[in-house]
């Protein structure tokens, strides 16, 4: 049996965590996944050693086993799995350390059943090599996929469904308003189909949403800017803001400084997963300084220029 370097096939240290090793097999499994390597043996190889490290990591009590024993498993196939033909000193400690000895049948069962060699790949493993006397393998799940998708914020304001294809398969996923930028799903049972029985894998989705022109997200509240007019910034008046349910009239107080910044209640984002809850939308007003005065204009305001000092 050929030893792999699990850690080195994610590109991980030793010490990784769980999400640390997700995160690196997810990246990996989507870069050389068959359907964008198509053709490509190198990359179908690499994907499969994926999996398998992704297999053993993942898991932490076959993770456990894997680092403590390591290439020498190799060994076992090489002695017809036999507990005489292998040294076991490097494992024990106390009076046994340093002194090699063979591993009584008493102990091989102990440690791992009556079923030799094909038992410990199963508990490394989580499966066997073959039947072994009368076995039956077991049910392995299949791998999970990822994949992203982008959308934009008026479609996540609203909802969207997006089809995904992957591993020959369309998946229909229906995204719920006020999904947010970077946020992951779950879809059950739409990874890889699993093995002596065992269920599909899951899709982790991970949804994108494009800056949008006037809006600026924070949250569940909207930013956007108001441009109103000198006058109505000093008279005070009413504008038209633009939102994802349609245009309103807010009011402008008199003598609204630019900068201000008004609260719209409810006219932000909808709230993921809450019905009829939204943030609010925040407006700043901006106030248009008039350009091109004609000279009565100029007249006008050097007048009132003079009524102020």
């Amino acid at each position: 049996m050929t030893y792999k370097d699990y850690y080195k096939v994610l590109g991980v240290s030793k010490t990784a965590t769980q999400d640390e090793i997700k995160k690196a097999y997810r990246s990996l499994a989507l870069k050389y996944h068959p359907d964008k390597s198509k053709g490509d043996r190198g990359a179908e190889d690499k994907f499969k050693d994926i999996n398998e490290a992704n297999e053993v990591l993942s898991d932490p009590e076959k993770r456990k086993k894997y680092d403590r024993f390591g290439q020498d498993w190799r060994h076992y196939q090489e002695t017809g799995g036999q507990p005489g033909g292998f040294d076991w000193s490097k494992y024990t400690s106390g009076q046994q350390a340093g002194r090699a000895r063979q591993m009584s049948s008493e102990e091989f069962e102990s440690m791992f059943g009556d079923g030799g060699v094909g038992d410990i790949f199963e508990l490394l493993f989580g499966q066997k090599g073959g039947a072994r006397r009368g076995r039956h393998s077991s049910a392995i799940p299949g791998e999970d996929f990822s994949a992203e998708t982008t959308i934009s914020l008026e479609e996540a304001y609203r909802g969207a469904t997006r089809l995904i294809t992957l591993d020959g398969q369309t998946i229909k996923v229906t995204l719920k308003p006020g999904i947010a930028d970077g946020q992951d799903l779950r879809i059950p049972g739409k990874g890889a189909p699993g093995s002596n029985g065992g269920p599909h894998g899951d899709l982790y989705l991970t949804v994108r949403v494009s800056p949008h022109t006037e809006f600026e997200r924070r949250g569940n509240d909207l930013h956007a800017d108001l441009h109103v007019d000198l006058y109505t910034a000093v008279l005070g008046g009413k504008a038209q803001v633009k939102t994802f349910s349609g245009a309103v009239k807010v009011t402008i107080p008199k003598g609204t400084q630019s900068g201000t910044e008004l609260r719209l209640k409810g006219l932000g984002m909808p709230v993921y997963g809450k019905k009829d809850e939204f943030g609010n939308l925040i407006v700043k007003v901006v106030v248009q300084i008039p350009q091109n005065l004609s000279d009565a204009e100029t007249e006008l305001f050097k007048k009132l220029a003079s009524q102020r000092r």
